[in-house]
C-alpha cells in the first residue's frame, strides 16, 4: 500500500516486520508428541509463514530457543527507544515458558513490542497447570488449538491491522494536505 505524504506525493509503504519467536522444545515439532502437536516441523511452519508474509510485504525474523535469556536478548536486540517502528509485531509461542516466564513477559512489556500469543494445542484442554499464561493478559490476541495454522492466522491479523492503520494515516495525511489548501 502506498501512502501520500503531506505534499501529496506518494511515499513508499512503511516497512512491516514480524518477530516469529518459538520457545523450548518447539525445535522438536514433527517428532514430539505428534498426537498433540501434529507432524509439521518448526522449519515447515517458519517456511510457510515466510512464504505467506512475502506475499503480504512483511519481513519475518524467526527465532527459536530453549533458553529464556536468549529470547529476552532477542527481544532487546529488536528494540530501539529512539526509533518508533509502527509496523513491528511479534508472534510468540512461548511454549513451556507460557506458564513460568515473568522475564519474557517483562521483556515484551519493556520493549513495547505488541504481540500475539500462539499455541499449537488448546492448552485449556490439557493439564490444569497449562491453563495459566503470563502473556495472555498483555497480548493483542491469543490463538490456540488451530495447529500450525495458528501462526498464519496471527500473521494475517498483523497484516490486516497494519492495513487499517496505514489507511488511517493516509486519511490524516490527505486531511492535513487539504487543510493547507
Amino acid at each position: 500500500m502506498t501512502s501520500i505524504q503531506k505534499d501529496n506525493t506518494p511515499s513508499s509503504p512503511s516497512p512491516r516486520k514480524v518477530l516469529l519467536i518459538n520457545g523450548p522444545n518447539l525445535n522438536l515439532l514433527g517428532t514430539r508428541e505428534p498426537g498433540i502437536y501434529g507432524s509439521t516441523t518448526l522449519s515447515d511452519i517458519v517456511e510457510n509463514v515466510k512464504s505467506r508474509a512475502q506475499s503480504m510485504g512483511i519481513t519475518i525474523v524467526p527465532f527459536q530457543s530453549n533458553h529464556e535469556g536468549a529470547i529476552v536478548d532477542f527481544l532487546h536486540s529488536h528494540f530501539s527507544p529512539r526509533q518508533k517502528t509502527a509496523f513491528t509485531g511479534v508472534i510468540i509461542n512461548p511454549a513451556a515458558f507460557t506458564h513460568t516466564s515473568v522475564a519474557i513477559r517483562d521483556a515484551l512489556l519493556a520493549t513495547s513490542l505488541p504481540f500475539v500469543e500462539v499455541h499449537i494445542s488448546n492448552v485449556h484442554a490439557r493439564e490444569p497447570f497449562r491453563a495459566h499464561s503470563y502473556f495472555s493478559d498483555k497480548a493483542q490476541g491469543v490463538i490456540m488449538g488451530l495447529g500450525a495454522y495458528g501462526y498464519i492466522a496471527a500473521l494475517e491479523f498483523w497484516a490486516q491491522k497494519w492495513d487499517v492503520e496505514e489507511k488511517e494515516r493516509e486519511k490524516e495525511g490527505a486531511q492535513d494536505g487539504s487543510a493547507k489548501s
